[in-house]
């Protein structure tokens, strides 16, 4: 079995999906935890881009 390293840009879809499944930014941050370990983004990553999203912001190729 290969183990999947997601980038950035997957993991900020991967959000984008969350929040439209009206997903909090604490439900969501401990899945991707369980998912990636190492590879997820920190808590305040996640709750900085659910915020983006609140705010009409979508662009995923952004920092």
């Amino acid at each position: 079995m290969s183990v999947y390293k997601p980038n950035f840009r997957h993991l900020r879809e991967v959000l984008i999906f969350c929040f439209n499944m009206k997903k909090s930014a604490a439900e969501v941050h401990p899945m991707l935890s369980n998912t990636y370990g190492e590879a997820a983004i920190s808590k305040r990553t996640c709750r900085e881009w659910f915020q983006r999203f609140k705010n009409g912001d979508f662009d995923v190729e952004s920092p």
